[in-house]
């Protein structure tokens, strides 16, 4: 199985965008159905399947297609582009990554159904666990498990120890398990389905557990690369596919027709140009700074090479700095169009909404960027779990 994942002929990126095309399309009609609902069905995340969306961190040895990291995050920004909350579901196809760390015989009986593993997880707060002869005591409510009502295997956060050098552990359950409470009332990724999760009493076995961002098991590229920096990016890669929907409806109301009240249209008018080349000019230089840097560190794990402390900082980095770039080019587009975005069903206040959530998240928040100043500096980051 080792030699047929490793020969058998890869899917292009080119192919990838071609195979997603129709899904878009189908997301494009769905996207307000999942937002009522507030989670992306199963049954459209099976049809993210083919694109390899998840399996692209599903390791090769188990038949998985590993996809370089900049590579899976232009998928996910076009999701996110049509729909930010199934692109933030579908960026957790990278968490694959984390289950690296679980016994090779726990990866085999995970994957032996096929390479596409959907994994969610509620990690936080991490509740205690008491120690068993096999493993933990797992019970507990944990909150904001994305995409869980999708999901093969989930995950609930354990606290670490010495022995994990104090990273909290994961431990891995079937849906059977897990009781979804489906408290998830927001306005910004409202259909992402970050319900809580509930587990009762339930001995999971330590093999069954992992440390969060812990040694992997399998010696391939993908799992060189930094876990929780990747963890971060694919978040902020949604917000740059919202952003670039508000600039997508920038463009189309700037060829639009005239006011209501008789002015020109938007795009004769000196500040809408301004704003509208201002934002693209943010956006595309957020963007490209955030893939120089994820192509560059790839090379470096291709090589062979360890990825030092001032790359993984200039990683996080530039993804706090991209969702934040992202959200203000949401707002700016809002303010040059006029007052319509305040009615809920005008496109800008949806994007508005979720354009707020990656920069709020822990991994991308205003504490990363003075972790990332201080490692920069020279000195040891500011924030606990920076690598």
């Amino acid at each position: 199985m080792t030699d047929l994942a490793r020969t058998a002929p890869q899917t292009t990126q080119s192919e990838r965008l071609a195979l997603l095309r129709p899904a878009l399309d189908e997301l494009g009609e769905r996207r307000e159905e999942f937002a009522a609902q507030r989670f992306v069905p199963r049954d459209f995340i099976d049809k993210l399947k083919p694109v390899g969306i998840y399996r692209a961190s599903t390791p090769a040895r188990f038949g998985g297609e590993p996809l370089a990291p900049a590579d899976f995050m232009e998928l996910i920004e076009e999701i996110s582009r049509v729909d930010g909350s199934t692109g933030w579901v579908a960026s957790f196809g990278s968490a694959l990554v984390y289950l690296a760390a679980l016994p090779l015989e726990t990866q085999a009986e995970l994957y032996a159904a096929g390479p596409d593993l959907v994994f969610a997880g509620g990690l936080f707060p991490v509740q205690p666990a008491a120690a068993t002869k096999n493993g933990f005591l797992v019970d507990g409510r944990w909150k904001f498990a994305s995409g869980c009502m999708g999901a093969d295997i989930l995950g609930v956060g354990l606290p670490g120890d010495a022995s994990t050098d104090n990273k909290p552990r994961t431990a891995l359950l079937r849906p059977e398990s897990v009781e979804i409470v489906q408290d998830w009332d927001v306005s910004g990724m409202r259909g992402t389905g970050s319900f809580d999760l509930v587990v009762r009493g339930v001995d999971v076995p330590r093999e069954w557990t992992f440390i969060r961002g812990g040694v992997p098991t399998v010696d391939e590229p993908l799992y060189r690369y930094p876990t929780i920096a990747y963890a971060a990016q694919v978040l902020a890669i949604v917000g740059a596919g919202v952003a670039r929907a508000a600039l997508d409806f920038a463009e189309r109301e700037g060829s639009g027709a005239t006011g209501v009240t008789g002015a020109p249209k938007l795009g004769d008018r000196a500040y809408y140009r301004s704003g509208y080349a201002s934002a693209v000019a943010a956006l595309e230089s957020a963007r490209a700074w955030f893939y120089d840097v994820t192509r560059s560190t790839w090379e470096t794990v291709l090589t062979g090479d360890p990825v030092s402390d001032t790359a993984n900082a200039r990683l996080r980095l530039a993804s706090s700095n991209l969702a934040a770039v992202s959200a203000q080019v949401v707002q700016d587009v809002a303010h040059i169009t006029g007052t319509g975005a305040i009615y809920t069903r005008h496109p800008l206040h949806r994007l508005m909404a979720d354009s707020f959530v990656p920069q709020q998240h822990a991994f991308l928040g205003p504490s990363m960027f003075d972790a990332a100043g201080s490692v920069l500096l020279g000195s040891a980051p500011t924030v606990p779990g920076f690598r």
